[in-house]
């Protein structure tokens, strides 16, 4: 069974740092392009951010600069490291795990950036 667990959430205050987890299981992780996504409240999903399996990384341009994607294939793990929070970065935040037609997803973790 696949699946994808995120963790690292929370309540940070602007200009604050987050970093957040993406631990995958039931794949053979280190082939599989990874991706984060973000969904805040009345708002559709955006992708943020995408690690090929060869570690290639491409950003959203709202979080180009502030935002770094890495992985640690012998954890089965993804990262995103998150600096200079805006209140506009609050949403709920999932991981993806992409492979030719082979797709999945994560619940997602929450974050809040607020005073």
């Amino acid at each position: 069974q696949v699946q994808l667990v995120e963790s690292g959430g929370g309540l940070v205050q602007p200009g604050g740092s987050l970093r957040l987890s993406c631990a995958a299981s039931g794949i053979s992780f280190s082939i599989y392009d990874m991706k984060w996504f973000r969904q805040a409240p009345g708002k559709q999903r955006e992708w943020v951010a995408t690690i090929t399996r060869e570690s290639g990384t491409r950003y959203a341009g709202s979080v180009r600069g502030r935002f770094t994607i890495s992985r640690t294939n012998a954890k089965n793990t993804v990262y995103l490291q998150m600096n200079s929070l805006k209140p506009e970065d609050t949403a709920i935040y999932s991981c993806n795990a992409e492979f030719g037609s082979r797709d999945y997803w994560g619940q997602g973790t929450q974050v809040t950036v607020s005073s």
